[in-house]
């Protein structure tokens, strides 16, 4: 941490560190198993064996199209997507989120960031969608999850249909490791974004997993270019529609940018007032991207 302090441009951070964390976690948005104002379909919750471990998912609608929600880092199904879950258009989608293993209700095990643990995410996600019997799925992935829905798509084209992503990455540069780093303390982060995640995990869990996840995202800056994705671009082959949050605090414009340029035929779709939460305090303007995309 010491070597980022003395870098130039370092008295930026304070100002930065206060808007990342305020945007980080607006604030849990739960979702419970009912009735939805849309066309009386319930959100169920239930858990399935994936790949030596039991994945917890949400699941709503009757459409024949099936959409799976990949959440960011920390994230989970019912915190990250509450508005999707209500108001994606219930005739037209199978909506399921889903809770990475270590991660929301898929727990044990806890969570752990070896090299490949994007890789695992993203085979873990497609199995999970195997196992619930769909043939063909589109991914909405936030941050991490769209980290992970890159490689979902590039590794198996014959079953991603389309993809939106937002907030993701393809690579790890300084820019980037200095700001995980003024996260890794949740002690640091407000009130207002540490608790929900509190009331989640615990603290103790909670604190551990942010470490773990820094040392882990952290560990791709050591790679060539900073490799986390960024080999596997051109591999993808769904249409895909990348939107950016012009106010992100978390990732910067060039991510989206070099995603844009890498994934053929991708959209690239620009919100000035949006941050990295976009599709939680845009929820109405989001969820009418992805649904002309997908349609």
């Amino acid at each position: 941490m010491a070597s980022v302090l003395g870098r130039p441009g370092v008295l930026r951070l304070p100002l930065r560190l206060r808007m990342l964390l305020s945007a980080l976690k607006p604030g849990i948005l739960v979702s419970q198993a009912g009735p939805t104002a849309a066309f009386g379909t319930s959100i169920t919750s239930a858990k399935v064996a994936v790949n030596g471990v039991h994945l917890h998912y949400q699941q709503t609608g009757e459409g024949d199209h099936a959409v799976l929600l990949l959440p960011g880092m920390l994230g989970s199904g019912e915190t990250d997507f509450g508005p999707q879950l209500k108001n994606l258009n219930k005739k037209l989608f199978t909506v399921v989120a889903w809770d990475p293993r270590g991660y929301g209700r898929s727990k044990p095990p806890d969570r752990d960031f070896p090299v490949d643990f994007f890789e695992r995410d993203a085979k873990d996600a497609v199995d999970l969608m195997k196992a619930l019997k769909f043939k063909k799925v589109s991914l909405l992935g936030w941050s991490d999850g769209g980290i992970t829905a890159l490689i979902a798509a590039a590794k198996y084209p014959s079953y991603i249909h389309k993809m939106v992503i937002w907030g993701a990455n393809a690579y790890v540069t300084d820019e980037d490791s200095m700001i995980y780093e003024g996260i890794r303390d949740v002690s640091k982060w407000s009130e207002r974004t540490r608790k929900p995640l509190e009331a989640l995990y615990g603290y103790d869990y909670f604190a551990r997993t942010c470490e773990k996840w820094v040392d882990g995202i952290s560990q791709f800056k050591l790679l060539p270019d900073g490799n986390i994705c960024r080999h596997l671009l051109p591999q993808v082959q769904c249409p895909t529609l990348i939107v950016h949050g012009e106010k992100d605090p978390l990732v910067p414009r060039f991510h989206a940018d070099f995603i844009h340029e890498h994934v053929k035929g991708s959209r690239l779709h620009l919100m000035p007032e949006g941050k990295h939460n976009l599709h939680l305090r845009f929820a109405d303007e989001f969820n009418k991207l992805a649904e002309d995309f997908l349609q």
